[in-house]
């Protein structure tokens, strides 16, 4: 089998850093040669041009330099060829970081303490220990499983929700549509690292917020949302925040991002905002992982990862 071109294809991200890694193996190229280029043989992608790789007749694989593939399926000249998502240890380990920094901050009322610290005040409130807390998982893919074995670890107890049955030893799982109701019912914290597909659009709206438990150790239930902005309706988390349904919230994605500076959620009192920086896609780590897959697939082995394009992730 040919090693043919790789096709570089990013939209919002330089490509200066992966193209030097990729380069050091394959020949890169930033565009094809023509609609019909057959020289191509591999493309690497972040939320590609629309139609760009429909017609190139010798590709054979494309490449989301992000777990998340929602991008790939939103072009609509797609071809049908095999889609490999990344999962790499060292995009694990940053979720893995943010969610448990945000678990922690929640549980450790590090909101009330700063607002007393900027008015100089001196209470120590009750402070519940991590099992009287129950965090639950929305989303128990490579992601969420990881996440929930560090909370585990602390302590926690923890729910699981995904759309079909996916056991874990510790955890208390919930599945499919039937399911959801008793998980949210089951939960304080509720993480968010669900894949985007048409069926979990908006999934994190309103109705599921006012499910969540009320009556816990923290004095009010929590969102963090670390998987995709999509999943969730802006204006529903702040009708939340406002009437009470919620707590507090963190949140790393947003339906429109960059996050316009017209947004409430900037400004507001009981949310906390970083710039989709839960888990950033480090060229240095995930480079060799789609150079070693690409040399394995030339010879003969089978891809791993791959999307279950029924599914959509």
């Amino acid at each position: 089998m040919e090693k043919g071109k790789i096709l570089l294809a990013l939209t919002g991200i330089h490509p200066q850093r992966w193209h030097e890694l990729l380069s050091a193996e394959r020949e890169v190229v930033l565009e094809p040669n023509g609609a019909d280029d057959p020289s191509i043989t591999y493309a690497v992608v972040w939320k590609q041009k629309p139609n760009l790789l429909s017609s190139l007749p010798n590709l054979r694989v494309i490449f989301s330099i992000g777990a998340g593939v929602d991008h790939v399926f939103a072009d609509p000249g797609l071809p049908d060829v095999p889609i490999v998502k990344i999962v790499a240890d060292n995009l694990t380990q940053h979720m893995v970081e943010y969610v448990v920094w945000r678990v922690l901050d929640h549980h450790r009322q590090a909101m009330l303490y700063r607002g007393q610290q900027q008015k100089k005040i001196w209470h120590e409130p009750p402070q519940r220990v991590a099992g009287d807390i129950s965090v639950g998982i929305m989303g128990l893919g490579s992601l969420g499983r990881a996440a929930a074995s560090a909370l585990l670890s602390l302590g926690f107890a923890v729910n699981g929700w995904s759309r079909s049955e996916r056991p874990m030893k510790g955890v208390s799982t919930y599945s499919g549509e039937t399911g959801l109701i008793p998980f949210l019912n089951a939960t304080d914290i509720l993480v968010v690292l669900l894949p985007l597909t048409p069926d979990t659009k908006g999934i994190v709206n309103y109705g599921v917020l006012k499910e969540l438990r009320k009556r816990n150790g923290l004095g009010g239930s929590v969102l963090i949302n670390a998987g995709r902005g999509r999943l969730q309706k802006d204006a529903d988390i702040l009708r939340a925040l406002d009437d009470g349904t919620l707590k507090e919230a963190s949140l790393d994605v947003f339906e429109v991002e960059p996050l316009p500076k017209t947004s409430p959620l900037w400004s507001h009192p009981k949310v906390f905002v970083t710039p989709h920086a839960a888990a950033t896609s480090d060229p240095a780590h995930l480079v060799p992982i789609m150079l070693r897959q690409m040399a394995a697939f030339e010879r003969g082995q089978k891809l791993e990862n791959l999307v279950d394009r029924e599914a959509g992730y």
